[in-house]
């Protein structure tokens, strides 16, 4: 392509990556968003299941012997855990689900568009693009992989709540 076609080019390939750029800004708002009604949700359940969870490993401990007792405070804290691992896994299932209803959403062309290209800029030139089923798409270079199917970046979004997410068992 010739400098003149290349700067010609220019005004267009800006405004169509800050419209990607925005776009990507708004649905990773939205997910955001969806992310933290989950967590409030399951904020409200999960401060139910460890505060029984803690009552009953301290009605254990208080039962018994010194040895009983560090039993009792070793049950309660796996019961603890588990319960905040049943909360983390109930939020990213809520996600993910969220995320896979998109495509049935009117403006998903527009975002399955976004994706692609944002996707084939990233792989670099010649990257073959394939949509996927569970949503998004992947797209592969020689060397490169971009994976922006709907799963990862709902995953993504998770992941970014990083400690927000113990707001899920902290009362």
């Amino acid at each position: 392509m010739s400098d003149e076609v290349e700067q010609a080019l220019a005004p267009v390939r800006e405004y169509l990556l800050r419209g990607a750029e925005a776009e990507a800004g708004r649905i990773l708002a939205e997910a955001r968003a969806e992310a933290d009604s989950i967590l409030r949700q399951a904020r409200s359940g999960a401060t139910d299941v460890v505060g029984r969870a803690r009552a009953q490993g301290e009605a254990d401990a208080a039962a018994a012997a010194a040895a009983e007792r560090s039993r009792g405070r070793d049950r309660a804290r796996s019961i603890m855990l588990g319960a905040q691992t049943d909360a983390y896994r109930d939020l990213r299932a809520q996600v993910l689900a969220a995320a896979g209803r998109l495509q049935t959403e009117p403006g998903y062309r527009g975002l399955l568009s976004r994706l692609v290209t944002m996707a084939t800029r990233a792989a670099g030139p010649g990257a073959a693009v394939t949509v996927q089923p569970e949503g998004g798409v992947v797209a592969r270079s020689r060397v490169i992989v971009v994976d922006c199917t709907l799963p990862r970046l709902a995953g993504l979004a998770v992941d970014e709540l990083g400690d927000q997410v113990r707001e899920l068992w902290t009362p």
